[in-house]
């Protein structure tokens, strides 16, 4: 008795299914620029209501002092005489930012780009709701760091804290290839 020869079943080829695309970062994004923002205008209006006229209070073994300054300018009190400018220049990087965010994929991005909003968020608002005027406000600085050998460093607040963080976060990822949308660059 023959046996029937079995058939060899041959597997149709499985067509190349489309990547998902990795989901948006809205949420987090979001919220680190939420909190960054909430921590910054809550700790303001604390040391101004606490050091309004006081002398520096001495932390951390005189590594850091909280002292209440009002900056006009930018990073460093540079551009003191272009306070409007500034304003400008913060709303634009707001605008740009919020654009870009439609974007992005990547978590470290969305963490970046959050802290950076949050901060530019928390210094805008000083320039358009504290004295001397709307566009002309001037930040609230309050936390100043001294060297090792009693040199002042600039004085700053939590939201240059958050713009700066976002940077160094962001510079990371560029240098890394990743891209706003998570995956790895185009590398030449």
């Amino acid at each position: 008795m023959s046996t029937p020869e079995r058939a060899e079943t041959q597997r149709e080829p499985v067509p190349d299914r489309p990547q998902q695309p990795r989901p948006r970062r809205i949420g987090v994004f979001l919220a680190v620029a939420l909190v960054a923002l909430v921590l910054d205008v809550v700790s303001k209006v604390l040391v101004v209501g606490q050091l309004s006229g006081e002398a520096p209070k001495r932390t951390l073994g005189g590594l850091v002092y909280l002292d209440l300054a009002r900056n006009s300018g930018a990073a460093f009190s540079l551009g003191t005489g272009f306070t409007v400018i500034l304003t400008a220049v913060a709303a634009a990087v707001v605008v740009i930012i919020l654009r870009t965010a439609s974007r992005m994929r990547s978590v470290g991005w969305a963490v970046s780009l959050g802290l950076i909003l949050g901060g530019a968020l928390g210094n805008l608002a000083d320039r358009i709701f504290r004295a001397p005027g709307v566009g002309r406000g001037h930040v609230v600085d309050w936390i100043s760091v001294f060297g090792p050998n009693g040199e002042h460093w600039p004085i700053f607040n939590i939201a240059d804290s958050a713009i700066c963080c976002g940077a160094v976060l962001a510079a990371v990822l560029a240098l890394r290839g990743i891209d706003l949308d998570g995956g790895a660059g185009a590398r030449d």
